[in-house]
């Protein structure tokens, strides 16, 4: 399913029967789930879950062993679909050798985007990175790296984002404004993380996977209920883990 708002392409994001294996070891194993056009969600898991394989496949980084995943209608290798991705991923490389403004310039040319400058401008704002433009990469912080990796997967306001870990090493200050920026657009986003706190700021939906699997999937108001008389929504994740596990 594909609609239009705004001018931009807001696609579903379906994952059917998926299974992958590095070797013996089974990363996925059937996994299936669906996101509607426009919803905020979460990939809850431990670390081991499958959940970095999940977003990889549905960017086309990999290709299932089995099963399929689509953006809309669109395979994620498709120059279709790799036009309106955008992409964090846990480790991510921008290019040592330019500075912070030359790598969000490049890419934002790359994406086609019109004022590439303002933009660019925008986004070293909002993250707090003007005294740091002139820097080249290899010389930036891990914090500071992370900002920059931010911004380079949303610079074309992409109509689907994938983010692994979105808020490791970013100060706290920095964290509310990229929560509030990823809420504010009009976008289909699936988050991938550990932390119960970040799926709560940043999406509306939960997908919790063990063992490359789906265990539970909801809005966030259902997995509360899930829990005791005033147990914390944490407690209530970390118990639903342990005995799956």
């Amino acid at each position: 399913m594909i609609t239009v708002t705004n001018n931009q392409v807001a696609p579903s994001i379906e994952v059917s029967n998926v299974t992958k294996k590095y070797g013996n070891v089974v990363a996925l194993k059937n996994l299936s789930f669906r996101l509607e056009p426009g919803e905020r969600c979460a990939l809850l898991g431990p670390n081991g879950a499958g959940k970095s394989t999940t977003l990889k496949i549905l960017v086309g980084l990999l290709t299932p062993d089995l099963g399929e995943a689509k953006i809309g209608n669109m395979e994620p290798t498709s120059e279709e679909a790799r036009r309106i991705i955008g992409y964090l991923p846990e480790d991510a490389s921008p290019y040592r050798t330019l500075s912070v403004r030359e790598n969000l310039e490049y890419i934002g040319a790359l994406r086609g985007i019109e004022d590439v400058a303002l933009k660019t401008d925008k986004l070293i704002d909002m993250l707090k990175l003007r005294e740091y433009e002139k820097a080249k990469v290899g010389r930036l912080s891990r914090g500071n790296l992370q900002k920059l990796a931010l911004a380079l997967s949303i610079i074309h306001d992409p109509p689907v984002i994938f983010l692994d870990e979105p808020l490791n090493y970013l100060d706290i200050p920095t964290q509310e404004n990229v929560i509030s920026y990823l809420n504010g657009l009009n976008s289909t986003q699936l988050v991938s993380t550990h932390i119960m706190g970040v799926a709560g700021r940043l999406a509306d939906k939960v997908i919790m996977i063990s063992h490359g699997a789906v265990m539970w999937s909801g809005t966030l108001m259902d997995l509360k209920k899930l829990g005791h008389e005033d147990e914390p929504i944490e407690s209530v994740v970390a118990r639903m883990l342990v005995n799956v596990g």
